[in-house]
Protein backbone atom coordinates (compact mmCIF):
# COMPACT_ATOMS: atom_id res chain seq x y z
CA UNK A 1 0.00 0.00 0.00
CA UNK A 2 2.99 2.20 0.49
CA UNK A 3 3.79 4.58 -2.85
CA UNK A 4 6.84 4.30 -4.82
CA UNK A 5 9.85 5.18 -3.42
CA UNK A 6 8.82 4.90 0.42
CA UNK A 7 11.65 3.51 2.44
CA UNK A 8 10.72 0.68 4.81
CA UNK A 9 11.35 -2.34 6.69
CA UNK A 10 9.63 -5.42 6.62
CA UNK A 11 10.15 -8.84 8.95
CA UNK A 12 9.57 -12.31 7.55
CA UNK A 13 10.01 -15.74 6.84
CA UNK A 14 11.93 -16.60 3.48
CA UNK A 15 9.80 -19.09 1.52
CA UNK A 16 11.46 -18.98 -1.68
CA UNK A 17 14.92 -17.93 -2.65
CA UNK A 18 16.55 -17.39 -6.44
CA UNK A 19 19.92 -16.53 -7.57
CA UNK A 20 20.30 -15.52 -11.46
CA UNK A 21 23.15 -12.92 -13.28
CA UNK A 22 24.71 -11.80 -10.00
CA UNK A 23 21.74 -11.03 -8.32
CA UNK A 24 19.22 -12.35 -6.08
CA UNK A 25 15.51 -13.09 -5.32
CA UNK A 26 13.77 -14.11 -2.01
CA UNK A 27 10.19 -13.60 -0.86
CA UNK A 28 9.44 -12.62 2.55
CA UNK A 29 5.91 -13.68 4.22
CA UNK A 30 4.42 -12.78 7.45
CA UNK A 31 1.00 -13.70 8.96
CA UNK A 32 -0.82 -11.08 6.58
CA UNK A 33 0.81 -11.10 3.51
CA UNK A 34 4.01 -11.59 1.07
CA UNK A 35 6.51 -9.52 -0.50
CA UNK A 36 9.25 -10.06 -3.37
CA UNK A 37 12.57 -8.68 -2.30
CA UNK A 38 15.51 -7.92 -4.97
CA UNK A 39 19.10 -7.59 -4.14
CA UNK A 40 20.72 -6.86 -7.38
CA UNK A 41 23.53 -7.11 -8.76
CA UNK A 42 25.30 -3.29 -8.17
CA UNK A 43 24.05 -3.87 -4.45
CA UNK A 44 27.29 -3.64 -2.12
CA UNK A 45 29.22 -7.16 -1.40
CA UNK A 46 28.60 -7.65 2.13
CA UNK A 47 24.96 -7.06 1.10
CA UNK A 48 25.38 -9.48 -1.37
CA UNK A 49 27.21 -12.25 0.65
CA UNK A 50 25.04 -11.67 3.37
CA UNK A 51 22.39 -12.42 1.37
CA UNK A 52 23.73 -15.62 -0.09
CA UNK A 53 24.06 -17.11 2.47
CA UNK A 54 19.73 -16.98 3.45
CA UNK A 55 18.15 -19.91 4.40
CA UNK A 56 14.80 -21.46 3.42
CA UNK A 57 12.55 -20.63 6.70
CA UNK A 58 15.20 -18.32 8.27
CA UNK A 59 13.12 -14.99 9.85
CA UNK A 60 14.42 -11.88 8.56
CA UNK A 61 14.52 -7.92 8.87
CA UNK A 62 14.80 -6.33 5.52
CA UNK A 63 15.19 -2.64 4.81
CA UNK A 64 13.98 -1.86 1.00
CA UNK A 65 12.78 0.65 -0.88
CA UNK A 66 9.41 -0.15 -2.55
CA UNK A 67 9.14 0.10 -6.67
CA UNK A 68 6.42 1.20 -8.75
CA UNK A 69 5.36 -2.55 -9.10
CA UNK A 70 5.19 -4.51 -5.76
CA UNK A 71 9.10 -5.26 -5.68
CA UNK A 72 11.22 -4.08 -2.81
CA UNK A 73 14.55 -3.43 -3.60
CA UNK A 74 16.87 -4.45 -0.45
CA UNK A 75 19.09 -2.02 1.28
CA UNK A 76 20.15 -4.01 4.15
CA UNK A 77 19.74 -7.47 5.70
CA UNK A 78 19.30 -7.87 9.53
CA UNK A 79 19.75 -10.50 10.62
CA UNK A 80 18.04 -11.64 14.28
CA UNK A 81 21.95 -12.52 15.48
CA UNK A 82 23.07 -12.18 19.37
CA UNK A 83 24.12 -9.25 20.72
CA UNK A 84 28.23 -8.87 21.47
CA UNK A 85 28.63 -10.24 25.25
CA UNK A 86 30.89 -10.35 27.87
CA UNK A 87 31.03 -13.79 28.51
CA UNK A 88 30.55 -15.22 32.00
CA UNK A 89 34.02 -17.26 33.66
CA UNK A 90 34.56 -19.76 36.39
CA UNK A 91 36.62 -18.11 39.24
CA UNK A 92 38.71 -21.22 39.54
CA UNK A 93 41.17 -22.76 36.83
CA UNK A 94 38.70 -25.57 35.97
CA UNK A 95 38.39 -27.53 32.46
CA UNK A 96 35.45 -28.93 30.38
CA UNK A 97 36.51 -31.49 28.00
CA UNK A 98 33.97 -31.45 24.84
CA UNK A 99 33.50 -34.82 22.96
CA UNK A 100 31.06 -35.89 20.48
CA UNK A 101 30.51 -39.14 17.92
CA UNK A 102 32.04 -42.37 19.62
CA UNK A 103 30.06 -44.44 17.28
CA UNK A 104 30.39 -47.35 19.62
CA UNK A 105 29.96 -50.72 17.85
CA UNK A 106 31.20 -49.49 14.63
CA UNK A 107 33.83 -51.78 13.07
CA UNK A 108 35.67 -47.45 12.57
CA UNK A 109 35.58 -46.75 16.18
CA UNK A 110 39.21 -46.08 17.85
CA UNK A 111 38.50 -48.10 20.96
CA UNK A 112 42.21 -47.58 21.30
CA UNK A 113 42.22 -43.72 21.53
CA UNK A 114 39.44 -43.41 23.82
CA UNK A 115 41.30 -45.78 25.99
CA UNK A 116 44.48 -42.96 25.84
CA UNK A 117 41.65 -40.71 26.44
CA UNK A 118 40.80 -41.92 29.71
CA UNK A 119 43.98 -42.79 30.50
CA UNK A 120 44.83 -39.23 30.54
CA UNK A 121 41.85 -38.15 32.47
CA UNK A 122 43.59 -40.48 35.34
CA UNK A 123 46.70 -38.45 34.88
CA UNK A 124 48.37 -41.88 33.33
CA UNK A 125 49.01 -40.67 30.19
CA UNK A 126 50.99 -37.50 28.06
CA UNK A 127 53.46 -35.03 28.62
CA UNK A 128 53.71 -32.61 31.40
CA UNK A 129 50.90 -29.84 30.20
CA UNK A 130 48.79 -32.34 29.37
CA UNK A 131 48.77 -33.88 32.63
CA UNK A 132 48.60 -30.69 34.28
CA UNK A 133 45.29 -29.88 32.62
CA UNK A 134 44.06 -33.47 32.85
CA UNK A 135 44.52 -32.37 36.84
CA UNK A 136 42.05 -29.73 36.65
CA UNK A 137 39.63 -31.42 34.26
CA UNK A 138 35.98 -31.24 35.97
CA UNK A 139 33.42 -32.02 33.19
CA UNK A 140 33.12 -33.72 29.82
CA UNK A 141 30.60 -33.18 27.78
CA UNK A 142 29.73 -35.59 25.00
CA UNK A 143 27.45 -34.02 22.41
CA UNK A 144 25.19 -37.03 21.10
CA UNK A 145 25.98 -40.37 18.71
CA UNK A 146 27.19 -42.54 21.84
CA UNK A 147 26.88 -45.48 19.70
CA UNK A 148 26.51 -46.10 16.13
CA UNK A 149 22.85 -47.61 16.10
CA UNK A 150 21.45 -49.44 13.89
CA UNK A 151 19.88 -48.97 10.80
CA UNK A 152 20.36 -45.55 10.31
CA UNK A 153 22.10 -45.53 6.86
CA UNK A 154 21.93 -48.00 3.63
CA UNK A 155 24.42 -51.21 4.69
CA UNK A 156 25.29 -49.99 7.99
CA UNK A 157 24.89 -53.45 9.17
CA UNK A 158 28.48 -54.37 7.18
CA UNK A 159 30.32 -51.54 8.80
CA UNK A 160 29.10 -52.95 12.45
CA UNK A 161 31.22 -54.70 14.80
CA UNK A 162 28.13 -54.94 17.17
CA UNK A 163 24.86 -55.62 16.06
CA UNK A 164 22.83 -54.94 18.98
CA UNK A 165 21.69 -51.77 19.71
CA UNK A 166 21.46 -52.99 23.48
CA UNK A 167 25.13 -54.47 23.25
CA UNK A 168 26.37 -51.12 21.45
CA UNK A 169 25.10 -49.13 24.76
CA UNK A 170 27.08 -51.85 26.80
CA UNK A 171 30.05 -51.10 25.77
CA UNK A 172 29.67 -47.24 25.38
CA UNK A 173 28.91 -47.50 29.24
CA UNK A 174 31.92 -49.71 30.60
CA UNK A 175 34.05 -47.43 28.70
CA UNK A 176 32.30 -44.11 29.83
CA UNK A 177 32.25 -45.28 33.59
CA UNK A 178 36.22 -45.59 33.49
CA UNK A 179 36.09 -41.86 33.97
CA UNK A 180 37.19 -41.09 37.25
CA UNK A 181 34.10 -39.69 39.49
CA UNK A 182 35.12 -36.55 40.51
CA UNK A 183 34.25 -35.53 36.93
CA UNK A 184 30.88 -34.81 35.98
CA UNK A 185 30.34 -36.51 32.88
CA UNK A 186 26.72 -35.37 30.27
CA UNK A 187 25.64 -37.20 27.58
CA UNK A 188 23.43 -36.04 24.67
CA UNK A 189 21.22 -38.39 22.09
CA UNK A 190 22.50 -37.56 18.56
CA UNK A 191 20.64 -38.95 15.22
CA UNK A 192 22.65 -42.69 15.59
CA UNK A 193 21.06 -42.86 19.57
CA UNK A 194 18.48 -44.68 20.50
CA UNK A 195 15.61 -41.64 20.49
CA UNK A 196 13.62 -40.51 18.40
CA UNK A 197 14.86 -38.80 15.63
CA UNK A 198 13.21 -35.38 15.50
CA UNK A 199 14.30 -32.25 17.39
CA UNK A 200 14.58 -31.84 20.14
CA UNK A 201 15.61 -35.36 21.26
CA UNK A 202 14.41 -36.66 24.91
CA UNK A 203 17.75 -38.04 26.68
CA UNK A 204 18.68 -41.83 26.34
CA UNK A 205 16.72 -44.02 28.43
CA UNK A 206 17.83 -45.81 31.61
CA UNK A 207 16.93 -48.94 29.62
CA UNK A 208 20.20 -48.27 27.44
CA UNK A 209 22.15 -47.08 30.24
CA UNK A 210 22.18 -50.17 32.50
CA UNK A 211 25.71 -50.15 33.57
CA UNK A 212 25.53 -46.17 34.59
CA UNK A 213 22.63 -46.13 36.87
CA UNK A 214 24.91 -46.33 39.52
CA UNK A 215 27.07 -43.46 38.33
CA UNK A 216 26.02 -40.53 40.04
CA UNK A 217 28.57 -38.14 38.08
CA UNK A 218 27.29 -39.29 35.04
CA UNK A 219 24.33 -37.52 33.33
CA UNK A 220 21.98 -38.28 30.64
CA UNK A 221 20.04 -35.17 29.38
CA UNK A 222 17.93 -33.98 25.88
CA UNK A 223 19.26 -32.57 22.55
CA UNK A 224 19.83 -29.71 23.11
CA UNK A 225 20.53 -28.76 26.74
CA UNK A 226 21.73 -25.84 28.44
CA UNK A 227 24.46 -26.47 31.22
CA UNK A 228 25.47 -24.20 33.90
CA UNK A 229 29.32 -25.30 34.54
CA UNK A 230 31.13 -23.29 37.01
CA UNK A 231 29.33 -19.89 36.10
CA UNK A 232 29.69 -20.84 32.32
CA UNK A 233 26.52 -21.26 30.40
CA UNK A 234 26.97 -24.16 27.45
CA UNK A 235 24.78 -24.93 25.34
CA UNK A 236 25.48 -28.65 24.08
CA UNK A 237 23.74 -29.59 20.64
CA UNK A 238 24.16 -32.67 18.77
CA UNK A 239 24.34 -30.66 15.39
CA UNK A 240 22.19 -32.47 12.99
CA UNK A 241 20.87 -29.64 11.14
CA UNK A 242 24.44 -28.25 10.32
CA UNK A 243 23.79 -30.72 6.79
CA UNK A 244 21.17 -28.31 5.72
CA UNK A 245 23.49 -25.07 6.62
CA UNK A 246 26.19 -27.11 4.77
CA UNK A 247 24.26 -28.69 1.58
CA UNK A 248 23.07 -25.30 1.36
CA UNK A 249 25.40 -21.68 2.05
CA UNK A 250 28.05 -21.47 -0.42
CA UNK A 251 31.41 -21.26 1.31
CA UNK A 252 30.79 -23.70 4.17
CA UNK A 253 31.68 -27.02 4.57
CA UNK A 254 32.24 -30.04 6.83
CA UNK A 255 36.21 -28.92 7.26
CA UNK A 256 35.20 -25.82 8.94
CA UNK A 257 31.62 -26.56 10.82
CA UNK A 258 32.37 -23.30 13.52
CA UNK A 259 31.68 -21.35 10.27
CA UNK A 260 28.02 -23.51 10.32
CA UNK A 261 27.82 -23.53 14.00
CA UNK A 262 28.25 -19.27 13.50
CA UNK A 263 25.17 -18.75 10.67
CA UNK A 264 22.99 -20.91 13.62
CA UNK A 265 23.53 -18.08 16.20
CA UNK A 266 22.82 -15.30 13.26
CA UNK A 267 19.69 -17.36 12.73
CA UNK A 268 18.95 -17.54 16.71
CA UNK A 269 17.68 -21.19 15.58
CA UNK A 270 19.51 -24.21 16.37
CA UNK A 271 17.46 -25.56 12.91
CA UNK A 272 16.24 -22.84 11.00
CA UNK A 273 15.57 -24.82 7.96
CA UNK A 274 12.14 -26.87 8.24
CA UNK A 275 11.65 -30.20 5.72
CA UNK A 276 15.11 -30.13 5.14
CA UNK A 277 18.07 -33.56 6.22
CA UNK A 278 16.41 -32.26 10.05
CA UNK A 279 13.36 -34.31 11.20
CA UNK A 280 11.98 -31.51 13.62
CA UNK A 281 9.31 -32.44 16.31
CA UNK A 282 5.74 -30.76 15.93
CA UNK A 283 5.64 -29.00 19.73
CA UNK A 284 3.36 -26.56 20.86
CA UNK A 285 6.88 -24.47 22.08
CA UNK A 286 10.07 -24.12 19.73
CA UNK A 287 12.46 -25.43 21.82
CA UNK A 288 15.11 -24.97 19.41
CA UNK A 289 14.93 -21.25 19.67
CA UNK A 290 18.89 -19.54 21.15
CA UNK A 291 16.81 -17.54 23.47
CA UNK A 292 19.65 -17.54 26.49
CA UNK A 293 22.78 -16.50 24.36
CA UNK A 294 25.28 -19.01 25.87
CA UNK A 295 29.02 -19.03 26.87
CA UNK A 296 30.12 -21.68 24.83
CA UNK A 297 27.87 -23.44 21.93
CA UNK A 298 29.23 -26.80 21.94
CA UNK A 299 28.63 -29.32 19.07
CA UNK A 300 29.52 -31.92 16.86
CA UNK A 301 27.83 -34.76 14.33
CA UNK A 302 30.40 -33.25 11.61
CA UNK A 303 33.36 -35.17 12.99
CA UNK A 304 35.81 -32.14 12.26
CA UNK A 305 37.04 -30.55 15.50
CA UNK A 306 37.04 -26.52 15.21
CA UNK A 307 36.58 -23.39 17.22
CA UNK A 308 36.31 -19.99 17.00
CA UNK A 309 34.72 -16.77 18.89
CA UNK A 310 31.41 -15.40 17.47
CA UNK A 311 30.49 -12.07 19.25
CA UNK A 312 32.30 -13.20 23.47
CA UNK A 313 30.69 -16.78 22.66
CA UNK A 314 32.81 -19.34 22.21
CA UNK A 315 32.08 -21.95 19.43
CA UNK A 316 33.38 -25.52 19.05
CA UNK A 317 32.60 -28.70 17.16
CA UNK A 318 34.62 -31.61 19.20
CA UNK A 319 35.40 -34.34 16.38
CA UNK A 320 34.99 -37.80 16.84
CA UNK A 321 36.44 -41.26 17.78
CA UNK A 322 35.37 -42.88 14.28
CA UNK A 323 37.55 -43.31 11.57
CA UNK A 324 36.44 -42.84 7.94
CA UNK A 325 33.75 -45.58 6.67
CA UNK A 326 32.39 -45.98 3.90
CA UNK A 327 29.39 -44.56 4.12
CA UNK A 328 31.20 -40.95 5.24
CA UNK A 329 33.96 -41.32 2.01
CA UNK A 330 30.52 -41.30 -0.16
CA UNK A 331 28.85 -38.13 1.68
CA UNK A 332 32.58 -36.18 1.73
CA UNK A 333 32.89 -36.61 5.38
CA UNK A 334 36.98 -36.57 6.52
CA UNK A 335 36.68 -37.42 9.81
CA UNK A 336 39.19 -36.08 12.64
CA UNK A 337 39.34 -39.15 15.29
CA UNK A 338 41.39 -39.13 18.53
CA UNK A 339 41.07 -34.88 18.20
CA UNK A 340 39.88 -33.40 21.69
CA UNK A 341 38.75 -29.74 22.26
CA UNK A 342 39.50 -28.54 26.04
CA UNK A 343 38.16 -25.22 27.73
CA UNK A 344 39.95 -22.97 30.18
CA UNK A 345 36.27 -21.88 31.91
CA UNK A 346 38.22 -19.31 33.47
CA UNK A 347 39.62 -17.76 30.84
CA UNK A 348 37.75 -19.64 27.74
CA UNK A 349 40.83 -20.61 26.20
CA UNK A 350 40.23 -23.61 23.58
CA UNK A 351 43.12 -25.84 22.91
CA UNK A 352 42.72 -29.39 21.17
CA UNK A 353 44.57 -32.49 22.47
CA UNK A 354 45.69 -35.45 20.36
CA UNK A 355 45.22 -38.61 21.18
CA UNK A 356 46.38 -40.08 17.53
Amino acid sequence: RAPPNTKLKIIGMITEKKEAKQKILFTLEDFSASATVLVPQNAPSDLLTKARTLLLDQVICVSVTKTRGNLLIAEDIILPDIAPKNPNKAPVPVYAVLTSDLHVGSVKFQEHLFNKFVLWLKGEYGNGQMREIASHVKYVLIAGDIVDGIGVYPNQVKELAIRDIYGQYRLASNLIKQIPDYIEVVIIPGNHDAPRKALPQPPISGAFLENLHDASNIHSFGNPCLLSLHNVEALMYHGRSLDDIISTVPGINYTQPEKAMTLLLQCRHLAPVYGGKTPLAPESKDYLVIDRVPDIFHAGHTHTAGYTNYRGVTVVNSGCWQEQTEYMRRQGFIPMPGLVPVVNLQTLDVKVIPFT
